[in-house]
């Protein structure tokens, strides 16, 4: 697996401390391989320590925590080394297009999200470029990730704030965000606030409008100048729109205002591109590609079981479970791309095809490695199943009544 990972891998492990001294884990690989069958393929500590047991020495599941705590470092260091990736090639130069979107983290039992996995994704190659994750209470902003000069940011509404479009343009970046007029404020030249509504109102069905405009971080004087791109859906399609909050209103007892059922017939996006550079045509049509980071998360999530931690909300472990589950992803992934080559699936020509069952069978492939159940030692299964057995607990595993013994004969 080491040929999918940064070649200063192993080196890093003993800068970082992560890799201190040789005992029972001998080298820094024999510690990936910890740090995968943890985080990768989701054994819990008891079931990693037995699998080590098999393959080396015999491990309790409480020495495999202590240095799965002590590879933070390292795996920061590793996935940073993993991303981001080059820009597109077949682009102009200064240009980059890339999708955003997020994701939530929780562990069993839990009642709502724990951490948030933010995503952003090259749109043309489909290959992640930035992969931050932050507490729950930290919500969806563009200041995750590192924009910068020729880079072209495609959100969703969620990122449609004032303050992090204002930070994005002083990176020399753009955004192509849709937008909702109650959230994002855009005013004209004179300062004024844009009715939307009442510019719109008389705009016929299936047409695009482009508005000038621009946007004002509440407390910060930078004005950001953009174009608001306007497209009204069919009439069909807008009274499946309104049926639709109609039938969510009823469910709460609550009536839907008239600004929301006439917006539902609109799909509104918000750009620093120039119309001159990007109209309103080419602007919608890169917005519909963007589910494609859609398809990405739902991919991560029922393939890798990504949004599904394995350790206390705060602790170490935590922390290194979510490190292990991104770096196993990005491993997976390239993995896949070097066996099919890098135009099996680019949005810039013809596509054959995606990397759905790609994946599972790389998963497949990198799970035999990771678990290297050839190299057991048939030595090993005794200490092994030692490592298995419960532990003394106030509740005694069931078995039969010494009455039942007796009266049954059984022994």
């Amino acid at each position: 697996l080491l040929q999918d990972l940064p070649p200063e891998t192993t080196t890093m492990a003993r800068e970082l401390k992560a890799f201190v001294r040789a005992k029972k884990v001998k080298t820094p690989q024999q510690l990936l391989r910890i740090v995968f069958l943890y985080c990768g393929l989701d054994k819990s500590l008891r079931e990693t320590a037995a699998d080590c047991t098999l393959l080396y020495e015999s491990m309790t599941d409480s020495a495999i925590a202590e240095r799965l705590a002590a590879c933070r470092p390292w795996g920061q260091a590793v996935l940073a080394n993993m991303l981001p990736t080059n820009a597109v090639a077949t682009l102009p130069t200064p240009w980059r297009f890339l999708v955003i979107d997020g994701s939530h983290v929780q562990g069993p039992g839990a009642q709502g999200t724990q951490y948030r996995l933010h995503i952003c994704m090259d749109l043309v190659q489909l290959q992640f470029v930035a992969l931050p994750v932050t507490a729950q209470h930290t919500g969806a902003s563009l200041v995750h990730f590192p924009l910068g000069p020729g880079d072209r940011a495609l959100a969703d509404r969620g990122y449609a704030d004032a303050t992090p479009i204002v930070e994005t343009v002083k990176k020399q970046a753009d955004v192509i965000l849709r937008m909702s007029p109650a959230h994002l404020p855009v005013y004209g030249s004179g300062g004024q606030r844009l009715e939307l509504m009442q510019v719109l109102r008389e705009q016929p069905w299936e047409t695009h409008h482009t508005i000038d405009g621009c946007v004002q971080a509440p407390t910060r004087p930078e004005v950001v100048r953009g174009a608001i791109h306007a497209y009204r859906l069919s009439e069909a399609q807008a009274n499946v729109a309104r049926q639709r909050i109609r039938a969510q209103s009823r469910k709460t007892g609550r009536t839907p205002k008239d600004t929301t059922l006439f917006w539902a017939g609109w799909v509104r996006v918000f750009t620093t591109v120039a119309p001159a550079l990007l109209c309103a045509q080419t602007i919608s049509a890169l917005y519909r590609v963007r589910w494609q980071i859609e398809i990405a998360i739902k991919r991560w999530k029922s393939v890798l079981d990504v949004g599904k931690l394995r350790a206390k909300e705060g602790s170490p472990l935590a922390e290194v479970w979510l490190l292990g589950k991104r770096l196993y992803a990005v491993v997976v992934e390239r993995r896949a791309r070097r066996r099919r080559g890098a135009d099996w699936s680019r949005l810039d020509g013809e596509r054959r095809g995606t990397f759905w069952r790609v994946w599972k069978l790389v998963q497949d492939e990198v799970s035999v490695h990771i678990l290297g159940g050839e190299a057991w030692r048939a030595a090993g299964w005794e200490a092994c199943l030692e490592v298995l057995m419960e532990r003394s607990r106030r509740r005694k595993l069931q078995r039969l009544t010494n009455v039942l013994i007796l009266q049954f004969g059984i022994l």
